[in-house]
């Protein structure tokens, strides 16, 4: 009787105890920069501004992207969750949280990257593909849907 009742605690501690391990959904940790903030409100949406490298054809293309929203390069999705620029005061930076996932034809999808992605460091967290590259630009207010430009 003893046992089963240790046995019961046990068990119920052990559930417990991983219910609270596992993290909940929510918005992206923010970098532990305390000059790091939103993009001051303005007219416009709030996006990333991105640049995509096709690494086979050479060509670049650079897109905004809206905080909360995705967009799609080639075979990748990119999913902004959220751009932060530096305050006035401090050195120019842009830092994005981007999620992106490969959507080859015929192939389950694959998360390449999860996490901060800083202007000023491309080569600090960089997405590693051999197609494609992909790196912040900025963090601005986007007046509605600028055109992508290609070189």
């Amino acid at each position: 009787m003893r046992l089963s009742l240790a046995l019961a605690l046990l068990a119920t501690s052990i559930g417990v105890a991983s219910a609270q391990t596992q993290p909940a959904p929510q918005q992206p940790q923010r970098p532990g920069n305390a000059n790091l903030r939103p993009v001051p409100d303005g007219p416009g949406i709030r996006s990333a501004e991105l640049q995509g490298l096709d690494k086979v054809t050479a060509r670049t293309q650079r897109f905004y992207v809206p905080v909360g929203k995705s967009t799609r390069f080639g075979t990748l999705e990119i999913t902004v969750g959220d751009c932060l620029v530096n305050v006035p005061e401090a050195p120019p930076e842009s830092v994005a949280y981007l999620t992106i996932v490969d959507h080859k034809p015929g192939q389950a999808e694959e998360k390449l990257f999860s996490g901060w992605m800083f202007a000023s460091t491309p080569s600090l967290s960089a997405l590693d593909h051999g197609v494609y590259d992909v790196r912040v630009l900025s963090c601005t207010m986007a007046q509605g849907s600028a055109p992508s430009s290609s070189r």
